[in-house]
């Protein structure tokens, strides 16, 4: 029969993991999502949120635990009996830590590849950059289905420059130069990036996104904004005195009013410019 100090154990490790999930799936640390992607990234830190409050509880329990429960006593001398050579706490400690190490790295890969992760990054020459340009500038790239009408919404392509201190952003359609990312909500964004200096970073906390952005080496990055707002762009790479400033803003507009800002700012075609 167990002894009652193995059943309170197994009470308490119970407790102590539904309190450790409810942690993960109820206290919510993140800013609001507004990207396709950012729900994926939130199930990843839900995880990984239940499994650090687990183990901080566990662990500064047992700490308490001891610090009571062998505490030095009165009159005692020395540090007490060494205790060694406990084989089922030895492969306890170490079998629960690999299980746990495997679990988050596998969930981690399906996360990383559910995101993008694994597509090609098109840092493998030119003749690859020269394909996937091809394929996005094209109207086909990585587009989404629209669910009112059944057809395919061809992504935006923005060009998107890094320089000691600043982003620029240039829409090949309409030849628009801007300090602010302008994106309709709902339609898929693909990002040509490259720096023009040193190593920057590209970060929208409330996409769950970031990117290096790397001298020579021309990155593709896609995305698709799914709530209206204004959100912080951040340099999350340390690139000369003032990195703490280099910041930008990418606005995310419902489609008629990406529209009046694309109206108001792109240049006339040559055909436009005959007719007048």
């Amino acid at each position: 029969m167990p002894s009652p100090s193995a059943i309170f154990i197994l009470i308490l490790s119970v407790a102590l993991i539904a309190g450790g999930i409810w942690a993960g799936q109820n206290i919510n640390l993140l800013p609001i999502d507004a990207s396709i992607n950012a729900p994926i990234y939130d199930e990843l830190f839900k995880v990984l949120f239940s499994i650090g409050t687990i183990l901080f509880l566990g662990i500064l329990g047992l700490v308490i635990y001891s610090l009571i429960r062998f505490r030095r006593r009165p009159g005692q001398v020395g540090d007490g009996l060494a205790i060694e050579g406990n084989l089922p706490l030895e492969i306890l400690w170490t079998a629960v830590p690999a299980v746990v190490i495997l679990f988050v790295g596998l969930y981690s890969y399906d996360i990383y590849d559910r995101m993008g992760g694994m597509q090609p990054l098109a840092h493998n020459g030119h003749h690859q950059m020269e394909k996937t340009e091809e394929r996005i500038w094209g109207g086909i790239g990585s587009g989404t289905i629209d669910s009112s009408t059944g057809d395919a919404i061809a992504p935006l392509p923005v060009d998107v420059t890094a320089m000691q201190f600043a982003f620029l952003f240039h829409y090949p359609q309409g030849d628009i130069i801007s300090g602010e990312l302008h994106v309709p909500v709902g339609q898929p964004v693909t990002m040509k990036m490259e720096s023009k200096d040193v190593i920057h970073a590209f970060w929208v906390p409330e996409f769950r996104l970031k990117q290096d952005v790397i001298p020579g080496q021309p990155t593709i990055m896609n995305f698709t904004p799914t709530k209206p707002g204004r959100y912080p762009i951040i340099c999350a790479e340390l690139c000369g005195p003032y990195h703490g400033g280099m910041r930008s803003t990418v606005v995310v507009e419902e489609s008629k009013d990406y529209q009046a800002w694309y109206s108001k700012n792109a240049k006339p075609t040559s055909s436009e410019t005959s007719d007048v």
